[in-house]
């Protein structure tokens, strides 16, 4: 998950966020802690997530949860900046960082819950050594997730990176490419579309997810969960993180149950508790 103005048009974002206002109500009560916490959320798997705490324990724990679902990665935060919405559950920190830094908004993480492995999938080759020279690879055109796709190329052996190539690292980073490898930039929510017409494409779980892709069995390298840094979390304007709405969505995500709901439900490894 990760966006910048580069992963969506202007016309798609305007559009989102016309949605996204019009969904929420322009005089909704997100920003009351009075009144229903509303969370804008990818449909999946975070609004499954959040869908589960609302039919489950919510109401047990006293919250009023109301759940948002937007398909781009730019909605979400302007509408938490704005307070359209209250919360958003969607992104990792290396994207708020890139999103914050270019778009002067002031969101900020609350708490983590789970981890979308990265992976490289394809309709033509069965490993990833097999990808013939001058073979095009598919990867996300935003910022963030451009620089992960090739640092997870550049740790199976694909390409390597020049020193000090970080999470912005584009084609331009690449020391070695073996292979010729050619790279096709496209929207994140493209990359599982494309491969019908590249010979490899690497894809945000999320979308490997509602692209009916397992990334424990079609993936043909997949992102090291151990001490991964894109972990997605629930993420406020700075200044509510002490919203009790907030506190008690927090704690509900980072529970026994909805481990075992996301161990349960993803167990082909698309999702993994981060907590």
């Amino acid at each position: 998950m990760r966006n910048t103005a580069k992963l969506t048009t202007a016309v798609l974002a305007a559009g989102a966020l016309t949605l996204g206002l019009t969904a929420c109500g322009a005089g909704n009560d997100s920003g009351s802690a009075d009144g229903p916490l509303i969370v804008a959320a990818s449909p999946t798997p975070h609004a499954e997530i959040l869908t589960y705490v609302k039919d489950n324990l919510a109401k047990k724990a006293g919250l009023d949860l109301e759940v948002k679902e937007f398909t781009d990665y730019v909605t979400p935060n302007t509408a938490t900046e704005d307070g359209s919405v209250g919360a958003n559950y969607f992104q990792n920190k290396p994207y708020l960082d890139d999103f914050n830094k270019k778009n002067g908004t002031h969101i900020v993480p609350v708490v983590t819950v789970h981890l979308e492995p990265l992976g490289l999938y394809s309709n033509k080759v069965k490993k990833a050594g097999d990808l013939k020279s001058g073979a095009t690879v598919a990867v996300p055109n935003d910022t963030v997730n451009e620089g992960r796709a090739l640092k997870l190329l550049a740790a199976n052996g694909l390409i390597t990176l020049k020193d000090g190539a970080g999470n912005s690292a584009t084609p331009s980073d690449i020391a070695k490419n073996p292979k010729n490898l050619k790279f096709k930039e496209l929207e994140a929510a493209q990359t599982p579309r494309s491969l019908d017409d590249v010979d490899a494409a690497v894809v945000n779980g999320n979308y490997a997810l509602e692209s009916d892709l397992s990334p424990a069995d079609d993936a043909l390298v997949l992102e090291n969960a151990k001490n991964n840094p894109y972990g997605n979390f629930l993420a406020v304007k700075e200044g509510q993180e002490k919203d009790p709405r907030v506190k008690k969505l927090a704690k509900l995500l980072t529970s026994d149950e909805v481990r075992k709901f996301i161990e349960t439900k993803y167990a082909n490894g698309s999702v993994l508790p981060s907590f």
